[in-house]
């Protein structure tokens, strides 16, 4: 049965694949992007495959765009993907830095999503709610504390909604990502250089040395647009859906680590 579905943030990365897969299935799809040279740029390549994709504009922490949105469409499905990275060391992340994360990353996906809620609750209509967090949802990664504390936030939001809509048959799940090299891990490495000056902040240069290595090592982001596409049609996914699996056993670990862990 085919669905509307709404997808924030869907320029680049994982927004763009599921959405392009969603409407390879039949899909009616509702791709929306920050801001205008975004919209045109996912339009022309939706063109070039063929896609009946509606594109459009959002960015979740403009309330036009939020008001515009929530009255222009009906949807079954909304996939809450938006986001950004701010990256260093949290001791001395510049907190307008961190407030803009929250800002995206919880206060916008949480104003998205209220604003369908409503409506489904008004109408009485069986509906979705996919939170895109990450593996930073359930463990703290050095030198991007402040970013894991935002999917924290979000992950406990998308905890709450799941026990409080249970009564109106809307449904949560959250999708927590690896390491996938969509650009957006290798983006949040470049913020630090941003605003960090080894000859002023006291954080050592050689603290960030592991992060070559693992931007190099990042995964196939299709492997995890898949996954989300399973979770965002199955009717009965699971809540939370750590992909892949190593990442799943490792994050487990490490909670079970942690009851132990010394100060």
């Amino acid at each position: 049965m085919s669905k509307t579905i709404l997808i924030t943030g869907a320029a680049s990365g994982f927004g763009k694949l599921v959405a392009f897969d969603l409407a390879k299935k039949g899909h009616t799809v509702i791709a929306t992007a920050q801001v205008y040279p975004q919209v045109s740029d996912l339009k022309r390549e939706a063109g070039e495959q063929g896609l009946d994709l509606i594109v459009d504009k959002l960015d979740v922490t403009d309330a036009r765009d939020l008001d515009y949105i929530h009255q222009r469409y009906d949807i079954d499905i909304l996939v809450s993907n938006a986001g950004i990275m701010q990256g260093g060391p949290i001791a001395e992340q510049p907190i307008d830095l961190i407030r803009d994360m929250f800002d995206v990353n919880v206060f916008g996906g949480l104003q998205v999503a209220q604003g369908f809620i409503k409506k489904w609750v008004e109408q009485k209509k069986a509906a979705k709610i996919v939170f895109t967090t990450s593996m930073g949802e359930l463990w703290t990664v050095p030198y991007v504390a402040a970013y894991c504390s935002s999917k924290h936030a979000m992950g406990a939001i998308a905890e709450g909604l799941k026990t409080e809509l249970a009564q109106f048959n809307i449904k949560i799940a959250t999708c927590n990502p690896g390491v996938f090299g969509t650009g957006f891990n290798d983006r949040g490495v470049d913020s630090i250089f941003r605003w960090y000056n080894p000859e002023a902040n006291f954080t050592p240069l050689s603290a960030f040395d592991g992060a070559a290595e693992s931007l190099a090592s990042q995964l196939d982001p299709q492997s995890m647009a898949d996954r989300m596409v399973e979770v965002i049609l199955d009717d009965n996914s699971n809540f939370r859906n750590v992909h892949p699996k190593e990442t799943e056993d490792f994050v487990k670990q490490l909670q079970v680590e942690a009851w132990t862990a010394k100060s």
